[in-house]
């Protein structure tokens, strides 16, 4: 790969987080989500694209201060926002990059809790549980280390969302996505989201096998049991029915839902 890229990962600044027990770190309450398991990320991606010298710098301490570092520039920018977007880049030399942007709100309850519940009632809109329509590609995506890592090199999602934007034309992009499968039919993930779908009574999520990101938010889903893992290949995309509904889950907006459009 000669095109230049940096490791990425975002997480959130939300004020709320502080008052959820299993979002706290070593230091006790954080309004950073999940920042340890963003770190571990950010650690094996290093690893994985043999960047030893980057993962050998990057410590949680380090991390957190540049997080911190990132609100404060905005309040001294003037910024009110309650919660912000923080992104994190670390490049091959280990230079550790952090910035936020503002969020239009806060969270106002547990951004996991879509996790614990069963389907939607039959006949429930989409849009009144505040959820995305879901397209399902229209070509395979090749796994690849950029599939398998986050990176600041997106054109795989970028195309993937540009096929369907005539489809989603009548549909804000912040309201839709794309759920991608591999070149064996096996669901991989959406462009900005880990996924899972409802079978057999519980949430399943792809295996990493299929080339699908190993995410922050899916990681701690699986820990809890709030999702299982699909050892068995029932995730595939013969198996994805219009309509039917898709957890959505990510490290910045914690779990959303969907519905899948054809």
């Amino acid at each position: 790969m000669d095109e230049p890229y940096q490791l990425r990962s975002t997480t959130r600044f939300d004020p709320y987080l502080q008052s959820l027990n299993w979002n706290n770190d070593s230091h006790g309450p954080s309004p950073f989500f999940l920042l340890p398991l963003h770190l571990e990320r950010l650690l094996a991606a290093a690893e994985k694209h043999n960047w030893f010298l980057a993962k050998s710098t990057l410590k949680y301490n380090t991390l957190k201060g540049k997080c911190l570092d990132a609100i404060a520039d905005q309040r001294v920018k003037g910024s009110t926002a309650v919660a912000f977007r923080v992104q994190i880049t670390l490049s091959v030399d280990g230079q550790l990059v952090v910035v936020a942007f503002h969020l239009p709100e806060s969270f106002r309850s547990d951004p996991t809790e879509l996790a614990r519940r069963r389907l939607p009632a039959p006949g429930v809109d989409v849009d009144l549980v505040s959820g995305l329509k879901v397209y399902l590609d229209k070509e395979p995506t090749q796994p690849t280390v950029f599939t398998q890592t986050k990176t600041t090199l997106r054109g795989v999602y970028d195309r993937t969302k540009k096929r369907l934007e005539q489809k989603a034309k009548d549909t804000p992009s912040s309201n839709w996505d794309v759920l991608l499968y591999n070149y064996d039919g096996e669901i991989m993930e959406a462009s900005i989201f880990n996924v899972a779908f409802y079978r057999s009574s519980a949430w399943v999520t792809p295996s990493l096998n299929t080339g699908c990101l190993a995410g922050v938010m899916r990681r701690w889903l699986l820990e809890k049991g709030r999702i299982k893992e699909d050892t068995e290949g029932v995730l595939t995309k013969d198996t994805i029915k219009a309509g039917e509904w898709v957890l959505l889950f990510n490290g910045l907006q914690g779990c959303r839902l969907g519905k899948i459009y054809m």
